[in-house]
């Protein structure tokens, strides 16, 4: 694995002492069969531990994209006004803008004091933030409290992380495709789910009903997850063998913590700009997962206005997008890791490289400009619904055959750093979710949506060579920064 975090726990240790941990220099390390070691548990926790992280990110779409359909409707009630275009769709993608701020925090965090800490405070954030969004008496209010629920979710950024903690490298990308899966069918349920709720029981109740399913998760972790990042494991190991030595821990142990805090905090910029690789996926991925957004913000306008769909079968439209993904996802979990192991066995050396996981991201990455430009096309002419829910579908499709092979290369190329990494990667990426969804509304009524798209699919063209390159050049790339070079 690239990147292992080498770092003192303890300076001097009593071989006497090594209670589960062997002690070699100055690094402290797990034993063969250690309980506490988070590879060495059942793999039937390993998979619900999977499952839950699953549960949530279905529950954090289902909660961003379940207002999708009645955008308008939201703000027209809370302003008494008709909606204009840019202010609904910022009801949508200021989620981003939230999410790109959090992750700052929560990444760091959670490499200072552990995951499980981190999980269940974002949770009670994203609770409280959710529940005052359902209250909101002003369009005002409604926005900032999107934004602080955005900025709250943990899974995102840490649900990869976690899953690079408990699984080995060629472990990884069924249990990857799985966190993949869960918000493609909250990105389903939740369109469908809350045209039909908003139209007999209001929107307030699609809120509702999102704040329960996020309390159903805190009370899972709370009761069910356990630390999973290596280093903290190790340091209260450290710190319970200098109690048993009768050694003092706390006098610089305040000061120690709030250097290594801001360190951490500091981390995921040190990380993405010192590494051209997390510079180039970044930028990749960030388009792409935009497109995502324009599609949310741009559908329902499309369906309700020149195929005059309700609201109720707009959202149902957006179970195209995650049928097209849900079968990605079946492909990345059925292949992701067959077509590692086998490059691996392959190559001369049979060394594990992060960049074995990209061939999928380089397919999906050339087919993405063409069902681009067949979406755009379709609407601006027209043509017949099913031919532009296909479209959807595809482009759900190729967007997921690309994302989940990139996550899965940035936690193997990182390392105990991964959280840190995906940090710089995820902000980005809600940077241009955020923003590009925006210009988009403008430039279809100005251009229209064919030729609108036509400059979408190019754009997604000139990124395609990245993947392409870095599965070439990416091994020597990645030595040139210390959080990505192999160990």
């Amino acid at each position: 694995m690239a990147a292992t975090e080498q770092q003192p726990l303890l300076r001097s240790v009593p071989e006497t002492l090594q209670d589960g941990i062997k002690h070699t220099g100055v690094i402290l390390d797990f034993e063969d069969g250690d309980p506490e070691n988070p590879r060495e548990w059942p793999v039937a926790y390993k998979w619900a531990m999977v499952s839950l992280l699953a549960f949530t990110a279905f529950t954090v779409t289902f909660t961003c994209i379940s207002v999708v359909p009645v955008a308008n409707t939201i703000v027209d009630d809370l302003s008494n006004h008709t909606a204009s275009p840019s202010v609904s769709a910022l009801l949508v993608t200021i989620w981003e803008l939230g999410e790109a701020t959090g992750p700052l925090l929560i990444a760091p965090l959670s490499e200072v004091y552990g995951r499980y800490p981190v999980m269940n405070v974002c949770n009670i954030l994203f609770i409280s933030a959710s529940l005052l969004a359902a209250v909101s008496e002003s369009t005002a209010l409604f926005i900032g409290a999107r934004a602080l629920t955005g900025a709250a979710v943990a899974t995102n950024v840490l649900g990869p992380a976690i899953i690079g903690d408990i699984f080995d490298n060629d472990q990884r990308g069924s249990a990857m495709s799985l966190l993949m899966l869960a918000p493609l069918l909250g990105g389903a349920i939740g369109p469908a789910c809350g045209g039909v709720i908003a139209q007999t029981l209001g929107w307030r109740t699609v809120l509702l009903i999102a704040t329960g399913l996020a309390l159903t998760c805190e009370i899972a972790f709370v009761t069910c997850f356990r630390e999973t990042y290596k280093m903290v494991i190790l340091k209260r190991k450290v710190v319970h063998i200098q109690e048993e030595a009768g050694q003092e821990t706390s006098g610089d142990a305040k000061v120690e913590a709030g250097h290594r805090l801001w360190y951490a905090i500091t981390r995921p910029f040190a990380v993405l700009f010192g590494s051209s690789v997390l510079l180039g996926i970044s930028l990749f991925g960030s388009v792409l997962f935009s497109y995502f957004y324009v599609l949310s913000t741009t559908l329902p306008g499309i369906l309700q206005t020149r195929y005059f769909f309700t609201p109720a079968q707009t959202g149902s439209a957006f179970l195209c997008f995650s049928a097209g993904s849900f079968f990605s996802v079946l492909v990345c979990n059925s292949s992701l890791d067959r077509i590692y192991i086998r490059l691996r066995d392959r190559s001369s050396t049979q060394k594990s490289r992060p960049e074995y996981r990209l061939p999928l991201a380089i397919v999906g990455g050339l087919l993405l400009p063409f069902t681009v430009l067949a979406y755009g096309w379709i609407a601006h002419l027209q043509l017949p619904v099913a031919l532009l829910l296909l479209s959807v579908g595809l482009m759900g499709f190729t967007l997921l055959m690309t994302m989940v092979p990139l996550s899965a290369y940035v936690v193997d190329a990182c390392g105990l750093y991964s959280a840190s990494a995906l940090t710089g990667v995820i902000v980005s990426r809600c940077l241009m979710g955020t923003f590009l969804p925006l210009a988009a509304g403008p430039l279809a009524q100005e251009l229209g949506y064919g030729l609108t798209f036509t400059l979408l699919g190019l754009l997604s063209l000139a990124m395609a060579p990245i993947p392409m390159l870095l599965f070439r050049y990416g091994e020597s790339w990645r030595q040139q920064s210390e959080f990505t070079r192999d160990a």
